[in-house]
């Protein structure tokens, strides 16, 4: 009982120049396939204009449309396809027969010796997310000769990296791309150095009060709303109504849209064990996006108890408002960027969070003495921490107000998609 796994997922180009990208998803349905799909979309450096899904609990068929984020990140559509089918439960087999556990991919060390300049971080990550090569960890030092002594963790999506052709292809690209600059560039299997890096320095009290409170400080919700586009960031309708299906809960959602806003949403109700059995993603007015959805809980019934759907919609007000955190603080005699990016139970984080700080630094002439990728547990949650040491020879210094406050909102933009 099943279909050919080649049309669970198609993607169609639009019929004129501009037009979106449709994307067909058509499946068994799990709980989580939505997010699990977003984060995939998200990824791929794409954006989701619109959409719809249904599903009986069963069966899955979504159709969204989606258009790049930026004309300079090339898009290779048929590996979004392949990747698209690997989080699908497989077509192939009984509707009732688990589906097997995913497979485990193995870390690879990138070993990047090159000199320093401007833009280099982020220069080496476009490569790497180009290739489809996650960033697990990251360990970056500069030393005093100008050198950079990069070690980059990755996986690799296309699970060809154990090959000499794929990895020549990724060293080829890195010179490429940093020329003469680039004194040497390794692969290799990780060994414990990668475990050893799992945990970052720890955080002060201070520090992690600040990074993972619920609500914006004023300073970070003036900062915000620096721009038309975010002037309402504070407003973020969520409403639950139990009358108008017998079976399912219909939440409402109403809120200023941002990168990621569906895959935010969905993870959420995915951390939650929500299930969607039906969903409109409306196309963006005015900056602002609408969801309709049909949920229900795990155990296939309605959210009655009152407290369930307070604490949902709180959840997802902050999720929607607040997804990352950023702030610049102190750390001894320097100072330096945090960024917090929120884990899901599964265990994966934010696609592209590195990407979009990288690329917002590279754009404000910061260069960068230090940086690495870590992970922190609150009470609550898992969070990946990426810390950024700025370069004490730059023109531009963290310990300058005037700074601080323009990189906290170029960075917070970036990642927000504004």
């Amino acid at each position: 009982m099943g279909v050919p796994s080649d049309d669970a997922v198609l993607i169609e180009k639009g019929k004129k120049a501009g037009e979106p990208y449709v994307i067909t998803v058509n499946c068994p349905d799990k709980t989580g396939l939505g997010c699990d799909i977003c984060r995939t979309i998200l990824d791929f450096g794409l954006y989701i204009t619109k959409g719809d899904v249904s599903t009986d609990g069963i069966w899955c068929y979504m159709v969204l449309s989606v258009v790049p984020h930026s004309s300079s990140f090339t898009v290779r559509w048929p590996n979004l396809k392949d990747r698209l089918l690997s989080v699908c439960p497989s077509c192939l087999v009984s509707f009732y027969q688990p589906s097997s556990s995913s497979k485990i991919s193995p870390v690879y060390l990138l070993t990047l010796c090159s000199l320093d300049r401007k833009g280099l971080l982020h220069d080496v990550t476009q490569v790497l997310c180009e290739l489809e090569l996650p960033l697990q960890r990251v360990k970056v030092t500069t030393t005093p000769d100008g050198r950079v002594l990069d070690l980059f963790f990755i996986t690799d999506n296309m699970e060809l990296l154990h090959t000499k052709r794929r990895q020549d292809e990724t060293c080829e690209q890195l010179h490429a791309v940093l020329g003469e600059s680039c004194i040497s560039c390794e692969l290799q299997l990780s060994g414990p150095l990668c475990d050893s890096l799992q945990c970052i320095s720890s955080l002060s009290p201070v520090v992690a009060e600040e990074l993972f409170r619920c609500e914006l400080s004023d300073k970070e919700a003036h900062s915000q709303a620096l721009s038309p586009e975010v002037k309402k960031l504070k407003k973020a309708n969520v409403m639950i109504d139990n009358s108008l299906s017998p079976a399912h809960t219909l939440l409402q959602i109403n809120c200023i849209d941002h990168k990621g806003f569906l895959y935010d949403i969905l993870r959420t109700l995915k951390d939650c064990n929500i299930q969607i059995a039906f969903g409109r993603f409306s196309p963006v007015n005015k900056g602002h996006r609408e969801l309709d959805l049909f949920i229900r809980q795990k155990d296939g019934r309605k959210i009655l108890d009152v407290e369930k759907q307070e604490a949902l919609c709180s959840r997802l007000k902050v999720e929607m408002l607040h997804p990352l955190r950023v702030i610049i603080t102190n750390r001894g005699p320097d100072t330096e960027l945090l960024v917090a990016n929120p884990v899901e139970l599964s265990g994966q984080g934010r696609p592209r969070v590195f990407y979009d700080v990288t690329l917002a630094l590279k754009t404000l002439g910061i260069c960068i003495f230090s940086a690495e990728i870590g992970r922190h547990s609150t009470t609550d949650r898992e969070w990946e921490i990426y810390r950024f040491l700025h370069d004490e020879n730059s023109e531009c210094h963290f310990s300058n107000m005037v700074v601080r406050n323009q990189t906290v909102d170029k960075v917070r933009r970036a990642l927000m998609g504004w």
